[in-house]
């Protein structure tokens, strides 16, 4: 059965209004779904409905709701994954595949090797529109019940001081040797763990001190050296494994 997101103030009472017009063409002319035909939605929150379409408008689609349940497929662990803008459109395929495996939040950051120019204000809020509706798609697809934040760019200082706040954070980085991610990840898992992911290039040595000075954990990823869209992906896998979460 096909599931949408709607804003929580889209709910009211036994009825939703769906107002998205993409939700709605995609309703409308893909699935060709009409009066009562069923669908899930979702308020992004964490609750499910199951409902019925009562009307189809031009610009809205009235369903009620007939059951309702909480949602249980969001992780008990929130993983950020903290990715250093890569060339190309390699975020959008790492949103993607961040929020089929479960991540809690995806912050896009610069740092020193980061090719990426993002001067322009008006190109960096359609990216950061596209890369909201990539997210958004991937949650549908995945059965989510949140769809992840998903961040503006920050400057990798500002990644350092939201990474201090979690419980746990590590830094792959290709010239440590000791430190793998089986020897740190705190057992039992604690609530909220970050992943720092370099650009194409990886992190220079200055930045893995600033780093460490933040209790940040270098951690080696074995003797192969991962592609960045590769790395964030591996790390988020293990993690969400030994949350037994997959």
């Amino acid at each position: 059965m096909a599931k949408f997101f709607v804003d929580p103030k889209q709910i009211q009472n036994e009825s939703i209004q769906i107002q998205n017009s993409q939700d709605i063409i995609h309703i409308k002319n893909v699935l060709r779904l009409g009066k009562k035909d069923k669908l899930w939605i979702s308020d992004g929150q964490q609750m499910e409905y199951e409902c019925i379409i009562e009307d189809i408008e031009q610009n809205e689609i009235h369903v009620k709701i007939l059951n309702r349940y909480r949602s249980d497929s969001e992780p008990a662990i929130h993983v950020t994954l903290f990715q250093g803008l890569p060339k190309s459109d390699k975020l959008e395929w790492i949103i993607q595949k961040a929020v089929e495996l479960g991540v809690h939040q995806i912050v896009p950051m610069i740092t020193e090797r980061t090719v990426v120019k993002i001067s322009d204000p008006q190109k960096i809020k359609k990216k950061w529109e596209r890369w909201n509706k990539i997210g958004e798609s991937a949650a549908k697809q995945s059965g989510r019940g949140k769809i992840p934040s998903i961040s503006l760019p920050v400057s990798y200082q500002e990644a350092l001081r939201l990474g201090k706040e979690l419980d746990h954070a590590i830094i792959p980085y290709e010239k440590e040797e000791n430190e793998t991610l089986k020897h740190i990840l705190p057992v039992p898992l604690q609530q909220s763990i970050g992943i720092f992911i370099g650009p194409e290039g990886g992190f220079t040595f200055e930045e893995i001190q600033r780093a460490k000075e933040q209790n940040i954990v270098p951690i080696t990823l074995g003797k192969r050296i991962l592609r960045t869209e590769t790395a964030g992906l591996a790390v988020l896998s293990i993690i969400m494994y030994e949350a037994g979460e997959v």
